[in-house]
């Protein structure tokens, strides 16, 4: 969606060294942000990501606008059967987000016709929900979740840390803190403290089965995920680790 960095064009690099032809596109997609005033507030940097595809060596850009995107508006769109991923983590605290998800994948994969499409694995469950999206619409496009990519001290790289003052940027390590508690088997209490003492708001903090997102308990014989969800003043971090 835009306001592009390194882990994003770390993307690029992946596709470049497995595909002939890398496409990327930039949209700002309204029908996944279940609130307005977050998508007032996505950065826009156009200009700048353009000029860092054309370092990474991108081959296109796909750049649409919304009416091309949406050309008959953007309610009473369909909807798609993404069974308990809609119910739980990011599907209960965004009721709609993967609906819009899911809404725009399926025109930028019509459009593009990709044989192989490459996504960041910060975004855990989204990357499950477009795999789910694949399935329903029996496309043969191959998804390959990639590697989150993180700044020195451990944060993940986002575009909406570019919205973090420089306070709220020192606290925002806490994520990774509260991840790397959780995966030397400190108790979710112990995390849920580290993300307070850094004054995040917290959504959740899961651990779970990788494949299928329910609750799970970690042990040395299972492998799983934890998640978290927080605000930091008024932006929204996500992160996962895998334990």
């Amino acid at each position: 969606m835009g306001a592009l960095h390194a882990g994003h064009i770390s993307l690029i690099d992946i596709s470049k060294k497995s595909t002939p032809v890398t496409v990327c596109s930039i949209f700002v997609n309204p029908t996944q942000f279940n609130d307005p005033k977050d998508f007032q507030k996505y950065p826009i940097t156009i200009e700048k990501d353009i000029a860092l595809l054309e370092a990474a060596g991108v081959d296109a850009l796909f750049l649409p606008e919304v009416a091309e995107m949406y050309p008959d508006g953007t309610t009473g769109l369909e909807k798609y059967d993404l069974g308990h991923l809609e119910t739980i983590l990011e599907g209960k605290y965004r009721p709609g987000h993967f609906q819009g998800v899911c809404q725009v994948m399926r025109r930028l994969l019509d459009l593009v016709r990709p044989d192989d499409l490459f996504m960041g694995s910060k975004d855990y469950q989204q990357c499950m929900v477009v795999q789910r999206l694949i399935q329903l619409m029996d496309y043969s496009v191959r998804l390959h979740p990639c590697p989150i990519v993180r700044e020195p001290d451990g944060l993940a790289m986002s575009s909406r840390n570019a919205r973090l003052s420089p306070e709220e940027r020192l606290r925002a390590t806490a994520i990774y803190q509260a991840l790397l508690s959780l995966r030397s088997g400190a108790p979710l209490s112990t995390a849920q403290t580290i993300l307070a003492n850094s004054q995040f708001r917290t959504d959740y903090i899961s651990i779970c089965d990788p494949q299928t997102l329910e609750p799970a308990n970690p042990s040395p014989d299972t492998k799983t995920i934890a998640l978290i969800a927080a605000f930091q003043g008024e932006v929204r971090l996500i992160d996962n680790l895998l334990l």
